[in-house]
């Protein structure tokens, strides 16, 4: 049986893109060896991730685990929340380093705290969440009225004969006289084009423009 208890990291990022190096600084800072880090890239909608589930299996009773802020941990609250109860019923620690009010290690000695850090955990989860969408609007906000003040169009990019690819100007050309032959359906044209009805017809009159000119 283990008596020895040991402190673990956990960090992620959504995709293979995004850099993890400011958690790992700062996980390492917390005297955690590298060995006992472990790193996801994937979304944190849930928790099927596979090294969040190898930490799971290590984890035992006494052990620490560390993670750099609640969002790294997941963003779905309802997942955090249950995960949060698996830790509290396997008696592991919980240390979330931007929140330093959520280390579970200062409550230990206390009775009947688990219930309240859990509250307190899913009001800081809707207030993160709120924040969230609203960095995010204030965002969209400021990048329109940039673009305004720039005089970017900003609907949906408009697609005719100019804007095709050189791949779909080659098929409107190779299969053209086919379709107008109706040796080739018009539903058919427009799956080799990848375009949509309305879309596809225009194309195809501006194409007939041009080649009348």
């Amino acid at each position: 049986m283990r008596t020895i208890t040991r402190e673990y990291g956990y960090a992620r990022v959504s995709t293979k893109n995004q850099n993890e190096d400011r958690q790992l600084t700062v996980l390492r800072e917390q005297g955690i060896p590298e060995d006992y880090i472990f790193v996801d890239k994937v979304s944190g909608k849930n928790f099927d991730r596979p090294e969040y589930q190898l930490l799971k299996r290590v984890l035992r009773a006494g052990d620490t685990l560390f993670v750099k802020s609640i969002n790294r941990f997941g963003r779905n609250k309802q997942e955090i929340l249950k995960e949060w109860q698996w830790l509290i019923d396997a008696k592991v620690h919980v240390v979330v380093i931007d929140i330093p009010i959520l280390d579970t290690r200062k409550y230990q000695e206390l009775d009947g705290i688990n219930q309240l850090i859990m509250d307190l955990v899913l009001q800081l989860l809707s207030w993160l969440a709120e924040e969230e969408r609203n960095e995010i609007k204030q965002a969209q906000a400021e990048g329109i009225a940039e673009a305004r003040k720039k005089g970017k169009h900003l609907g949906r990019p408009q697609i005719n004969l100019k804007t095709l690819t050189p791949g779909q100007r080659g098929i409107l050309e190779e299969n053209y006289k086919s379709w107008k032959n109706n040796e080739l359906s018009a539903v058919d044209f427009m799956k080799k084009l990848d375009l949509k009805k309305n879309t596809f017809y225009k194309i195809v009159r501006e194409y007939e423009q041009q080649a009348f000119v």
